[in-house]
């Protein structure tokens, strides 16, 4: 069975037409490293699910600084969730980190597979809530959590991604410079 199907099936079960269905509306592709699938400014059309690889979404601030909103490894959406659902030029660049294996969804087939599975709208709106449960989740560590909590807390749920991302792309999600965060990394390996 695809990844992808075995992610829809954790919210939603699907008939074998509708799995046909669904995989006729979906594109895969592979992207080496540094490809860039998204640009600031752009209007996002796509969600894109990981089958294999990392990609990261990230904004360049005035001060030409990174800043890493979000991952994404195996058996992950990620996208300009803003753009996406507005359909109005994004702030956010997705960034392939280590070749990948992408499933591509366009706005335009999910609006088709909504009317023609409406049980995918359920899963969307899981999907979605999930994420705003995180970034909220995320946000308030942010402004209550010091850098190593947030570091710790990192490497707890997601210890897969610690080997596979640049350290200085770590430092940005965790919103640290990469002096600090490889400062803070020796200072907790010694405990």
């Amino acid at each position: 069975m695809p990844l992808i199907i075995e992610n829809l099936s954790k919210h939603i079960t699907l008939t074998p037409q509708e799995q046909e269905l669904f995989l006729s509306k979906i594109e895969i592709k592979q992207y080496k490293a540094k490809t860039i699938l998204l640009n600031a400014g752009e209007i996002c059309a796509t969600s894109y699910f990981v089958n294999s690889g990392v990609l990261r979404s990230f904004n360049i601030n005035d001060n030409i600084v990174e800043h890493v909103l979000s991952f994404a490894c195996s058996g992950w959406w990620i996208g300009d969730m803003y753009s996406l659902l507005s359909q109005k030029p994004g702030n956010l660049f997705i960034q392939v980190i280590e070749d990948a294996e992408v499933v591509l969804l366009s706005k335009e087939n999910q609006e088709i597979l909504y009317q023609e599975i409406p049980k995918l709208e359920r899963f969307f709106r899981i999907l979605i809530e999930n994420s705003l449960v995180a970034y909220q989740e995320r946000l308030m560590d942010n402004l209550s959590l010091t850098a190593e909590e947030r570091f710790e807390k990192f490497c707890s749920k997601h210890h897969d991604l610690i080997q596979k991302v640049p350290q200085k792309q770590i430092a940005s999600y965790l919103g640290v410079t990469p002096e600090f965060f490889s400062k803070m990394k020796s200072k907790l390996l010694r405990k």
